[in-house]
């Protein structure tokens, strides 16, 4: 198991009430979090660098090639 398993990245395309936690256009780590999902929620490593629940219609899965990921999850 790598320590990315369970991260994903998302593109953030709203920040309306969160503009000081979220920048849009701006790529995100999503932490994997199952209740949070449940209630159309995502757990995001926000602009202080801790993770907080936001909801999902901000954001945008993303798809990259492997390499880009964790050069990205490693940045």
């Amino acid at each position: 198991m790598t320590k990315s398993r369970g991260k994903q990245l998302v593109i953030c395309v709203d920040n309306e009430g969160y503009a000081a936690s979220l920048e849009k256009r701006k790529i995100y780590v999503t932490l994997r979090d199952p209740a949070a999902e449940k209630l159309d929620m995502l757990r995001i490593v926000d602009e202080s660098g801790e993770d907080y629940l936001y909801p999902k219609s901000f954001f945008r899965e993303i798809a990259l090639p492997l390499a880009v990921k964790r050069a990205v999850l490693a940045a």
